[in-house]
């Protein structure tokens, strides 16, 4: 890659991580206010998959690529964590 697209790749990166902030606080205000627990299991799951995100950013902008191996920790994790409420709210739907 040359230094002028290295630049813009690392500009973008660096945009991607304030509007992947900005993204996660409006999650944290809807983790906080939401009216019920799936709304909250959402906004969780939100948050997950936007630090995925700042994780990929990051290492664009650091051009290091050894978190991206907690970037795939967290996205997997919180995928479980999805589908384990899911069945919790299956579970106590048959009751």
């Amino acid at each position: 890659m040359t230094p002028f697209a290295e630049g813009i790749a690392a500009s973008a990166a660096g945009a991607a991580i304030v509007l992947l902030s900005i993204a996660v606080v409006l999650a944290l205000i809807r983790l906080i206010l939401g009216p019920g627990l799936p709304d909250r299991v959402v906004a969780l799951d939100l948050m997950s998959t936007l630090a995925v995100g700042v994780i990929g950013a990051y290492c664009v902008v650091t051009n290091e690529s050894s978190i991206l191996d907690a970037a795939l920790i967290v996205a997997l994790v919180a995928f479980l964590g999805t589908v384990a409420f899911a069945s919790f709210l299956e579970r106590g739907r048959r009751r």
